[in-house]
């Protein structure tokens, strides 16, 4: 018995390999190169480049049998490669295939698949909500701020740290929005090492790859990795193959590893312009008339007037000389009359009638297989010989397992057949697109989808050459369901479009229907437009021809894109009109209900998601957003009726159930909150954001030391967690332990120097410490960073009021009272400083609109009652009684000393002011016995001061709680001596 003989495949390459004439120069450059030591070459990485047509691909098939033959192992790339870790994937196949796997690579892939899958999974579910919200009390992140935090998260594999909060705002409770994304990938991948593999898989596979190639060359001379069509893919490689080549950030490359692009425009200068020199340029152009003569006679032509023909004909375009030759004409009249058609000089020497009609008819499709082959022919019994035949054809190539013509042969023998046959030319497109239908149809059947499966590959495959064949039959009866498909198309992502409209435009070329190309030519053009969304939505809404329901999708996908870029009236504009066209659910209320939320048009975008939830009872995307809503409006118990929603469809939803505990916590139910944090973290023990939202509960709770215990953790899952830190650093400070407080803020600060949160608070702890000057140093470095924050403003202005700088005081709460109105802490100071200046009007003004804004804040009544004293309103003692039954109330409810501390001090003032001198004394020996911080006794001691200016008959009474203040404030700095100004 025989042994197995060589494949089909195989003897097609032999066959080219045996034929292959030219490029000697090119040829022997890389020979030469095989030959040199890996660590001495100076020549390892080369540049194919020239027009279509010159050979390249051919050339670069042939170096690489060369390479072969010398003892490399090879592997080869085309535009069939999506990006860099299809690229890989395909390298790593070759080379396994040639004895030399990567079960490193190969196993990391498969778990990047896997992760990326589950990844998705979970995103497809917040991607339309991606505007999820923070811990508590500060405005969150716009929406289209968290979709583009997403993008930026995708592009780059980074984390955003927690921005800096303006105005009237919990300081506890700023920035706890930017862990959100990263926390939706946590809670689906359970381990830091799969969410780092999906948000920057080129960072841990590329140095698996890189070690597996290594591996590879250790036994082998040289690892040839060839690229072509790089015309197409460098645009997605280059940046990548540039660091793998160049720099050291995915590891290193072995020495004898050579690199071989094959492209027709050279290399991009803007991301090779500083590497050019170890470039070994092999630019191809069309064949001089030697070269074109030394292939002629390989081929047998000899024939003067042979050649001259072949010459003129084929202008030196390799493929057309290749083909003219085939037949070795021996007589000018056998290469045909010039005035003849292409098509019949490419076939002339082919006398079999099956054979001609069948590379006619294959030509029709865009690419080739046997199956579609068979349809082409419509020829079951030959369709396998004929198929065989044609790949063995010189303008035949192989591509990612199938075949494509050579664009100017397939060309010519399109308008051959457009032109001969009109009738025939519909019948065989419509036959073509019938098959892909089937195709399309069985996958359907398949995977049980009820229609349209943008995210299957096959499926997008089958449909995109229905599309192609059902233009070519009829263009203008297929264009609109062709115009729908491309916003669909679009809905599923960017480089679908592309390639879709790649598709229609060929489709609009191949049949010379006008409407058709005019189509293909304005879309490619809004593609390569600063904003192609944008530009190619606003072309498919021109078109008549685009039917209602795909007119809806469109104005709803432009809106989402406008949304994206924050210009919110016309997304608006855009939303309006695919609702008004019947467009329900996510893409049009849920999509205007989040522009409603950006422009703080909340009761607006509480409807749209009452009727996204209507549309789509079971998405929990939209119940997310409706308790968002809510909680903007103040509705925290709606909102937990929607968290509750949400936690009935997926109970595992770690981040829904941190929210859920979040509201919980501000209605003042630490304890639930924190049984929600609990099962959150026993679902993902290493979910930071809940460990840090249980440790704010704790602290609520003046549990400091659990709280602390909480975010010591967070801060030891992350690092770089700044908000973990900073709050830890609070909790701190509530314990008076200023100096392990000091030390969290500037921790935090020295890993985000523009981490507003850690300025503020370290500034106010150099406050509490009595250190004014360092204080506002912070406030300073805050104010330059967030210049319009009203919070930061006003500390700092009661910084200086405390200095007694109250022209600067002043200047900091009108801007802040500019930027916020109704910023009633603002006007309370501001009321205050007046009042000390002697400005009593200004100040009883500023003061009742501070009560009338919050009628529960017993500072701001006392305050008023100063005032009022002040101007001899006999409405003073109503005030100060009002105030003292607000502070009293305050003191009864509150255990946490930081809370205390001000509320005792005011009840002495209010006592004071009565006078009640008793009453005084024992609320001032209340305050001394809490340990107050120095600056807590500056202030108070300031406060009191400022009586005497109105009441000099109070002096006396007065001094002996004076020099009581003063003597604390001596033993304070004493304490607090151990935290030293930096």
């Amino acid at each position: 018995m025989t042994g197995r003989g060589p494949s089909r495949q195989e003897l097609i390459r032999r066959r080219r390999r045996s034929g292959f004439v030219g490029r000697r120069s090119e040829q022997v450059a890389f020979q030469e190169a095989l030959r040199q030591v890996p660590e001495e070459a100076t020549q390892f990485f080369f540049h194919i480049h020239g027009p279509g047509g010159v050979g390249k691909s051919t050339l670069a098939r042939q170096l690489e049998n060369s390479a072969r033959e010398a003892g490399a192992i090879t592997a080869y790339v085309d535009e069939s490669v999506a990006d860099p870790i299809e690229v890989m994937e395909s390298v790593s196949t070759q080379l396994a295939v040639q004895g030399a796997s990567s079960k490193e690579f190969d196993k990391m892939l498969a778990a990047y698949r896997q992760r990326r899958h589950d990844a998705d999974s979970g995103l497809a579910e917040t991607e339309r909500a991606a505007d999820s919200p923070g811990p508590a009390a500060p405005p969150p992140p716009s929406p289209s701020s968290m979709v583009v935090s997403q993008l930026g998260l995708a592009g780059l594999g980074l984390l955003p740290g927690v921005g800096a909060f303006t105005g009237a705002v919990d300081a506890s409770h700023v920035a706890a929005g930017a862990d959100r994304l990263k926390a939706v990938l946590s809670a689906r991948l359970r381990s830091h090492e799969d969410v780092r593999l999906v948000l920057s898989p080129l960072q841990v596979l590329t140095p698996a790859f890189l070690r597996g190639l290594a591996d590879a060359a250790r036994s082998r001379p040289w690892v040839v990795l060839i690229f072509d069509t790089y015309e197409r893919t460098g645009p997605l490689l280059d940046t990548w193959l540039r660091d793998v080549l160049v720099s050291d950030r995915y590891g290193e490359l072995s020495a004898n590893v050579m690199l071989l692009l094959a492209g027709q425009s050279r290399l991009d200068p803007q991301c090779w312009g500083d590497w050019l020199d170890l470039v070994t340029d092999l630019p191809l152009e069309v064949f001089t008339e030697d070269e074109a003569r030394y292939l002629l006679a390989a081929k047998g032509v000899t024939d003067e007037r042979v050649i001259e023909l072949v010459l003129k004909l084929s202008k030196g375009l390799p493929v057309l000389v290749s083909m003219l030759a085939e037949a070795r004409p021996t007589d000018p009249a056998a290469v045909g009359d010039p005035s003849g058609t292409a098509v019949e000089r490419f076939l002339r020497w082919e006398a079999d009638p099956a054979r001609r009609a069948a590379a006619l008819a294959c030509a029709l499709p865009l690419e080739l297989d046997e199956d579609v082959c068979r349809t082409a022919v419509d020829d079951e019994e030959t369709a396998g010989e004929l198929f065989y035949w044609l790949r063995s054809l010189p303008f035949v190539r192989d591509h990612a397992g199938r075949c494509l013509y050579h664009d100017v042969v397939r060309n010519a023998m399109l308008r051959q057949q457009r032109n001969q046959s009109p009738e025939r030319w519909r019948e065989q497109h419509a036959r073509l697109a019938g098959a892909y239908q089937q195709q399309r149809q069985e996958i359907e059947g398949r995977t049980g989808s009820d229609g349209a499966d943008w995210d299957d590959e096959r499926w997008r495959a089958a449909r995109v050459h229905e599309t192609y064949h059902r233009l070519c039959a009829d263009a203008r009866a297929a264009l609109p369901e062709a115009l729908g498909e491309l916003v669909s198309a679009y809905h599923h992502d960017l480089t679908t479009l592309r390639h879709w409209v790649d598709v229609v435009a060929r489709a609009g070329e191949d049949t010379d229907a006008t409407v058709v190309t005019e189509a293909g030519q304005r879309l490619r053009a809004a593609l390569d437009e600063p904003d192609p969304p944008i530009a190619a939505l606003t072309i498919l809404l021109s078109h008549d021809t685009l039917r209602s329901p795909s007119r809806a999708l469109a104005h709803a996908l432009r809106g989402r894109q406008h949304r994206k870029a924050e210009r919110y009236e016309q997304a608006i504009v855009d939303y309006d009109r695919a609702i008004e066209l019947g467009l329900e659910g996510d893409l049009a209320h849920h999509g205007r209900g989040l522009v409603h939320l950006a422009v703080h048009q909340y009761r607006d975008a509480l409807a749209d998601f009452i009727r996204a939830v209507e549309a789509d009872p079971a998405d929990p995307a939209n119940l997310t957003q409706r308790a968002w809503t809510h909680r903007l409006l103040g509705e925290d118990e709606e909102a937990v009726g929607d968290y509750d929603g949400v936690l009935a469809l997926e109970p595992d939803d770690v981040f829904a159930r941190t929210m859920r505990g979040t509201v919980l916590q501000k209605l003042g139910h630490h304890d639930e909150a924190i049984a929600d944090f609990d099962q959150a973290l026993a679902i993902d023990p290493n979910y930071v954001y809940a460990l840090t939202s249980r440790g704010l509960a704790h602290q609520a709770l003046h549990r400091y030391d659990e709280a602390i215990a909480d975010f010591d953790q967070a801060f030891a899952i992350d690092p770089n967690y700044v908000y973990a830190l900073t709050s830890r650093g609070l909790a701190h400070q509530a314990l008076h332990r200023y100096d392990e407080a000091i030390a969290d803020f500037d921790q935090a600060f020295a890993i985000d120097p523009n981490y507003v949160y850690a300025l503020t608070s370290r500034g106010l702890a150099h406050q509490a410490l009595h250190r004014y000057d360092e204080a506002i140093a912070d406030f300073d470095q805050a104010l330059a960073i967030e210049p319009d924050s009203a919070w930061i403003l006003s500390v700092r202005a009661k910084t200086h009021r405390l200095e007694g700088r109250y022209a600067a005081a002043l200047a900091d709460l009108t801007r802040a009272l500019e930027v916020s109105p109704d910023y009633g802490f603002a006007l309370g100071l501001r009321g205050l400083v007046y009042r000390v200046t002697g400005q009593y009007d200004a100040a009883l003004a500023d003061l009742s609109r501070a009560v009338e804004l919050n009628p529960d804040d017993g500072w701001a009544h006392y305050e008023r009652a100063v005032a009022l004293h002040a101007l001899h309103d006999p409405a003073c003692e109503q005030a100060l009684v009002r105030a003292i039954e607000i502070l009293e109330a305050s003191r009864a409810s509150s255990e946490a000393p930081s809370h205390v501390v001000p509320v005792l001090g005011n009840l002495f003032l209010s006592h004071c002011l009565m006078p009640h001198w008793d009453k005084a004394n024992y609320y001032l020996t209340a305050f001394l016995d809490v340990q107050p911080a120095p600056g807590r006794l500056s202030e108070l001691l300031i406060a009191m001061n400022t009586l005497v200016d109105m009441r000099p008959d109070m002096d006396e009474f007065l001094t002996p709680f004076r020099r009581l203040l003063a003597e604390a404030l001596t033993g304070a700095a004493g304490r607090y001596a151990a935290a030293p100004p930096r």
